[in-house]
């Protein structure tokens, strides 16, 4: 699985034993980053759609197929 922009940011300048103090501050970083990438993913796809056609892949379905490792 690939790994977002926060998960990289937070293991390069936090020490792993010291996750469990700011856990609420990270899993809300992350959760507003899977927000972005849900809506980008949607407004591509609206963008480069032509009429009629159906998107076979989900934004959420994309997202953890992309980045999501549990």
């Amino acid at each position: 699985m690939k790994q977002t922009a926060v998960e990289w940011i937070v293991e390069q300048l936090i020490p792993k034993d010291q996750h469990e103090g700011i856990m609420d501050i990270i899993q809300e970083a992350k959760e507003m980053e899977k927000q972005q990438i849900i809506d980008a993913f949607i407004e591509c796809w609206k963008e480069n759609m032509p009429d009629g056609f159906e998107c076979k892949l989900s934004a959420k379905q994309y997202y953890n197929e992309t980045y999501k490792s549990e």
